[in-house]
């Protein structure tokens, strides 16, 4: 059996990359996405016996992570920051940045979060709707039904974008 120190590395290095990427897409910052990150490896060293099956370590550190998310707004709102479009740019190079992209990135973004958050942690990282549903305290169904009417959604924003798109190029 492995000892907690070398159970908790494991863990670190299996799942960091996915654990900073769900930080990073709840919050759009890279500082407060490592802070978020750094917070919940930090409470799962404390609570590291606690997991009894590493399989389940994914869900539990995300659910953590959710949490602390939670934790951060709960007291405070933060305050609106002006967009600075070259670091916007900048934090997309190396990424596909098609004309298609962009606009399911944008799409995807414009969902409403009750809808957005099951789609991404569905297609982005993977979970069946029973995960989902754990992570997120919902039912099976309801997270069904928020994925179906994320789709439906998405769908229809891309329609009208691509429709929009058609009708200024012909001119």
């Amino acid at each position: 059996m492995w000892d907690k120190r070398s159970r908790f590395t494991a863990l670190v290095h299996a799942l960091s990359k996915d654990v900073y990427r769900y930080a990073y897409w709840l919050c759009h910052s890279r500082t407060e996405a490592e802070d978020l990150v750094q917070e919940t490896f930090t409470r799962a060293w404390r609570s590291i016996d606690d997991l009894r099956d590493d399989k389940a370590a994914k869900g539990w550190l995300l659910t953590t992570l959710r949490r602390e998310h939670a934790r951060k707004y709960e007291k405070a709102r933060p305050d609106i920051e002006e967009t600075d479009l070259a670091l916007i740019a900048d934090s997309h190079r190396g990424y596909d940045c098609s004309t298609e992209a962009f606009s399911v990135r944008r799409a995807l973004s414009r969902l409403p979060i009750e809808y957005r958050e099951p789609l991404v942690l569905q297609v982005v990282e993977g979970y069946r709707c029973e995960e989902i549903a754990s992570l997120m305290g919902l039912s099976a169904s309801a997270v069904m039904t928020r994925l179906c009417r994320a789709r439906q959604r998405l769908r229809e924003m891309l329609t009208d974008t691509s429709d929009t798109v058609a009708k200024v190029s012909h001119l």
